[in-house]
């Protein structure tokens, strides 16, 4: 008797794969042994951040990753490939906030242990999504030997090799400008900080030169920070200002006198051409400030407030403090 076999017209990739990689999974196809005959050959996958799922970059890069793997696994190479998670720190906990503020709750109502409970909660729903997605892409990762940012084992690496770093005098502390986050009380890695453009103010203040009738102008989105100003500089080569390089101006508000400095950092055509330097709240005034070894002088605190060195707008939100600053200018 005959039996006539219907073949699908199309390939169809679920029939197969879930059998196939299983497979591939029992038999430990993936995994790699220490042979001393054998030159070794290792990619420590980029962990994919537990903040949500993968995405079409992740696909092209674990791709590209796996062809390499399974071509020198094939040469005879002890080929491991790594996998694991990150932990993504600032990211994964604003995304739990999120996820809290649509039950209408906060990190302070719950306290710091139940907060870490849904933390870890989140590393295990989405931790587990990526490693199940990172399985359907066929990825041959040696998955005996996954691991993930927060393992004990891996903290105390870093902690291992962090200090041996430092007494080689590889690593070592300084000062910088960093992107600080005053609701989550929390330093922000450059990494992590997504830049948008908004609609905003420009102010335009005058600095009066000490002695003199004359004065500078410098523009602003943020009078508040003038407060902690040191110098105003201009260009070397700007004819407009060339003589008052050397000069005191008188900081307003504050009636502290300033230097104006020459910087080839200031553009002559942009604003005004003169521009307010504050090396405590702004990265190019900082390094402004190095040059020019200006003092730098801090008028705010980690929460955002105004602190003392702002005087009669100690304790105000930044916010608060922008406007009284704006109308207390308008009133000299």
């Amino acid at each position: 008797m005959n039996e006539q076999l219907n073949m699908a017209k199309t390939y169809d990739p679920k029939q197969v794969e879930d059998r196939l990689y299983g497979e591939w999974i029992e038999k430990d196809y993936f995994h790699a042994e220490v042979d001393q005959n054998k030159t070794p050959y290792t990619i420590v996958i980029p962990p994919p951040n537990i903040t949500g799922q993968l995405h079409m970059g992740h696909a092209l890069d674990n791709t590209l990753q796996d062809i390499l793997i399974r071509w020198k696994r094939m040469q005879g190479f002890s080929a491991l490939w790594l996998p694991g998670t990150d932990h993504a720190s600032i990211a994964t906990e604003a995304k739990i906030v999120e996820a809290m503020a649509k039950e209408g709750i906060t990190k302070e109502m719950i306290g710091r242990e139940k907060f870490l409970e849904r933390a870890w909660d989140w590393k295990h729903h989405y931790g587990g999504r990526i490693v199940e997605q990172l399985k359907k892409l066929g990825s041959s990762c040696d998955w005996k030997r996954e691991r993930f940012t927060m393992d004990e084992g891996l903290s105390e690496a870093v902690k291992e090799v962090f200090i041996r770093l430092y007494k080689k005098g590889l690593i070592y502390r300084g000062e910088r400008i960093i992107n600080w986050c005053p609701k989550c009380n929390t330093s922000i890695s450059d990494a992590e900080v997504e830049y948008e453009e908004k609609e905003g103010s420009f102010w335009h203040i005058r600095y009066p030169v000490k002695d003199s009738s004359e004065y500078i102008i410098v523009a602003t989105t943020r009078p508040e920070t003038m407060l902690g100003d040191t110098a105003v500089a201009v260009h070397p080569e700007d004819e407009r200002y060339k003589h008052l390089i050397g000069k005191m101006v008188i900081l307003p508000l504050m009636n502290r006198e300033i230097p104006v400095i020459a910087d080839d950092y200031v553009e002559k055509e942009f604003g005004t051409g003169a521009v307010k330097i504050t090396p405590a709240h702004d990265p190019n005034d900082f390094e402004v400030g190095l040059r020019h070894n200006l003092p730098q002088i801090r008028v705010m605190n980690d929460n955002a407030t105004m602190n003392e060195n702002s005087k009669q707008y100690e304790g105000m939100d930044r916010y608060e403090a922008r406007k009284r600053i704006v109308e207390d200018l308008k009133n000299l």
